[in-house]
């Protein structure tokens, strides 16, 4: 049997402390992926620092700059939130469908982020929102943008001793409409196999502004950058959306053969969102 030493500290600045002090010590938080880990013995952490006495890690605040998320907040209250469901619907939309209602009432938005699980579903959203994650360790706090905190599967740009504090949302976009899907094997409640957020804008009929972001196919949510700037200007009918389609599935890292299956989902996604995207600005 695994023997650790579970603490408690009451401020941001212990917690951080303990953490630094042994490499093999592990925050916790919700624990749902930790208590996993534990169970099959992936990891073996001398100390777990219990991170749920500390003040100033839950809820959700609206500011002129956009909108704090704390770490610990559960994703069931992102999802639930009036402000998330207005201002990022595509984050309601994500945090609605990770495993189901019990796990979603236990595990927070900052561990999820933390453990970047490559199959989970809120990273892509947040990387189509342009998020940041708001660490704070033995060297102070710093912001990261989402995309450069998610550096691998399961590795993330944590130094030793950090924390996440929160997770910061920009504006919203001006008359944007936003949308997420994930492919599921089996039932809509299992991890994905592959997701896809989009923020979408037009005026005048064509593109002003697309945000595409493919994930858990990938190691990492990865941003259509080439894709995204094809489409601003042009107008996304049929056979525009059909080609962007193609070009996403022929250009997510890892995916090595363009006739293959997960090209052909990722095909199917990113066609499917941007016909949602134009529908809802049409409608």
């Amino acid at each position: 049997m695994q023997t650790f030493v579970l603490t408690e500290p009451s401020s941001l600045n212990n917690a951080t402390k303990l953490l630094a002090s042994d490499p093999d010590a592990r925050p916790l938080a919700g624990g749902t992926a930790l208590v996993i880990l534990l169970k099959h013995r992936l990891i073996a952490p001398s100390i777990l620092v219990s991170l749920d006495k500390i003040k100033g890690l839950t809820g959700i605040r609206e500011g002129p700059d956009g909108l704090w998320i704390g770490a610990l907040t559960p994703i069931q209250d992102v999802a639930a939130a009036q402000a998330v469901r207005k201002h990022y619907p595509i984050l309601a939309m994500a945090c609605r469908l990770v495993a189901n209602v019990r796990i979603r009432n236990v595990a927070t938005l900052g561990g999820n982020v933390a453990h970047a699980d490559p199959s989970s579903d809120p990273p892509t959203a947040l990387a189509a929102l342009g998020a940041s994650v708001e660490c704070v360790g033995p060297h102070g706090p710093r912001e990261i943008p989402i995309q450069e905190f998610l550096i691998g599967s399961y590795e993330t740009a944590l130094e030793p001793g950090e924390l996440i504090r929160g997770i910061r949302l920009p504006s919203p976009i001006s008359d944007a409409r936003g949308r997420y899907l994930k492919f599921t094997d089996r039932q809509s409640e299992d991890r994905p196999s592959c997701t896809v957020g989009a923020m979408y804008r037009q005026k005048g009929g064509k593109c002003e502004e697309l945000r595409l972001v493919v994930g858990a196919i990938c190691p990492v949510p990865t941003r259509m950058v080439e894709i995204e700037a094809t489409a601003v200007g042009q107008r996304l009918d049929p056979e525009l959306i059909d080609e962007l389609a193609a070009r996403a599935g022929r250009g997510v890292p890892g995916i090595t053969d363009p006739s293959g299956p997960a090209a052909n989902v990722v095909r199917v996604l990113v066609r499917r969102i941007l016909d949602d995207c134009v529908a809802q600005e049409n409608a």
